[in-house]
């Protein structure tokens, strides 16, 4: 069993809900109901509402009007904290955890009984729910050390244990293997079938079509369908999008000069280090970065853009030795480097679009043109597409509309771009929009270097794929010559 079974089965019922952020309107009149022991799929494209509904009904932000209703009962959350105690709780995309504490110490935290058993009562319990769900954590590990995936792991075994009823997953299985994904998969229906309430937001429609026992589907802030099985692709493509999104398609640019060069490169970072790393990168080249998470594909990354120095070998950038310099000589040379967490190192919580613009510009606090920053942002949400206002926080865009922000943030002719899961969390038609833009760069002869977690992404968009798995690169493929099947080995250590 995955922790103690509700007490009760838990009926919601959301109607006309409304949320506005300024004259974003997140949420525009949806209606939606819940079953008890269903998992309830929530489809659409970024910023269509899913996130900010669901951050509603976990107590999270207010809404501007609408009524909730819980077993027949109206309830109003101003906290989190009182949406917990009703027995709801949210899984986000970044999880909610304290780096510096164990994976235990993290487990405890927010717990009724934390100061009331002791530690091996909890540790029990952790490795209990671990074991059902198929998870390996170490207790005794600082939750900094985990892998985007792993702290996922940590925070919904953390949420059953806190007596959750109704469990909302804002895309969960970003980070995790596929046999992860099996495993939480057969947990989530289990769950359901002791009849607890699971809401699962994602863009992914094979998730979506293979666990969940009905689909609502939103688009710009209201409800255009919903579904029960079987589900139609193609109907939940329309009802995302109005029509099915354009794919984007490999390019085949051909390679020039040499942009990037690794010589047999050692370093530590991340769980295994980059080691004996020698790599080409041409002009105008795609390169994809596939392997499991922390495999090394984040401190190639990081090397390549000097963020981090190697302990040996040597790095080039167009020819030039850069070994040992800062990020900043390579930001010189027409190097930018894009992280995945977007709040945490790309983006500045708190701050508007303007602001941020202000802040691109410099000129010191009594030096800023908020005119023109203002302008500047105008000008970068139209040009980019961006669903909001320069008035607007970065958090209260979706993530969608955070990556187009941030890559508007990008020199106008780089030479070289690193990107860390440029497409992470995004919907298809997202997706579609970010490799129009990066295959633009290409044409023009900018060395493009990302990683992902979605093979038949890499397999889509690059000219090569790298395969990282203990810190080496084990393969190096052209999409033409491997399929997905063939790197799902290599990633495995299977070549």
């Amino acid at each position: 069993m995955t922790g103690s079974p509700p007490e009760r089965e838990m009926s919601i019922e959301l109607l006309d809900i409304h949320k506005h952020f300024g004259a974003v309107r997140a949420n525009n009149g949806i209606d939606l109901t819940l079953r008890p022991g269903t998992i309830h799929g929530i489809l659409g494209e970024n910023g269509a509402g899913k996130s900010t509904l669901m951050k509603i009904l976990a107590g999270f932000i207010a809404k501007t009007s609408g009524r909730i209703f819980m077993d027949g009962r109206e309830v109003d959350f101003a906290t989190p904290a009182q949406a917990s105690a009703l027995g709801i709780g949210m899984l986000y995309q970044d999880p909610l955890d304290f780096p510096p504490l164990t994976v235990l110490e993290n487990f405890m935290a927010g717990q009724a009984s934390a100061g009331t058993q002791d530690r091996r009562t909890h540790r029990a319990r952790l490795e209990g729910l671990c074991a059902d769900l198929g998870f390996d954590l170490d207790p005794d590990v600082p939750a900094g050390r985990l892998t985007v995936g792993e702290r996922q792991q940590l925070e919904l075994v953390r949420l059953l244990a806190s007596g959750t009823r109704v469990l909302i997953l804002d895309e969960p299985t970003t980070g995790i293997s596929a046999l992860q994904k099996d495993l939480l998969f057969s947990g989530l229906k289990r769950l359901a079938r002791e009849g607890r309430s699971v809401i699962l937001v994602s863009h992914k429609l094979e998730d979506i079509e293979a666990l969940c026992d009905e689909i609502t589907v939103l688009r710009e802030g209201m409800v255009s369908g919903t579904m029960d099985p079987p589900f139609v692709t193609g109907e939940l493509l329309a009802m995302m999008f109005g029509v099915e999104p354009a794919r984007a398609i490999r390019s085949g640019h051909e390679p020039g000069a040499q942009t990037l060069h690794l010589d047999a490169v050692t370093a530590t970072g991340g769980r295994t280090g980059l080691k004996e790393c020698t790599v080409n990168v041409s002009r105008g080249e795609v390169v994809g970065l596939a392997g499991l998470e922390g495999s090394g594909q984040d401190v190639f990354l990081r090397i390549s853009a000097g963020l981090v120095r190697p302990a040996r070998g040597r790095v080039h950038i167009c020819r030039k030795d850069m070994t040992g310099r800062d990020y900043h000589a390579f930001r010189a040379l027409g190097v930018a480097f894009q992280p995945a967490s977007r709040l945490e190192e790309g983006l500045i919580r708190g701050l508007t679009v303007t602001e941020h613009c202000a802040l691109e510009a410099g000129g010191g606090t009594f030096g800023v043109q908020w005119d023109a920053a203002e302008l500047k942002a105008h000008d970068r949400i139209r040009a980019f597409q961006v669903t909001g206002t320069p008035g607007s926080t970065v958090e209260s865009l979706s993530g969608g509309n955070q990556q187009r922000l941030l890559l508007s943030f990008l020199p106008d002719e780089p030479e070289l771009l690193l990107l860390e899961n440029p497409t992470r969390g995004l919907d298809m038609e997202s997706v579609h929009w970010v490799w129009q833009y990066l295959d633009a760069h290409a044409s023009r002869g900018t060395a493009i270097v990302f990683s992902s977690s979605e093979l038949d992404e890499i397999l889509m968009v690059a000219d090569r794929v790298l395969v990282f798995f203990d810190g080496r690169i084990i393969a190096d493929e052209r999409p033409e010559d491997t399929d997905a099947l063939e790197l799902g080995r290599a990633i495995a250590g299977k070549v």
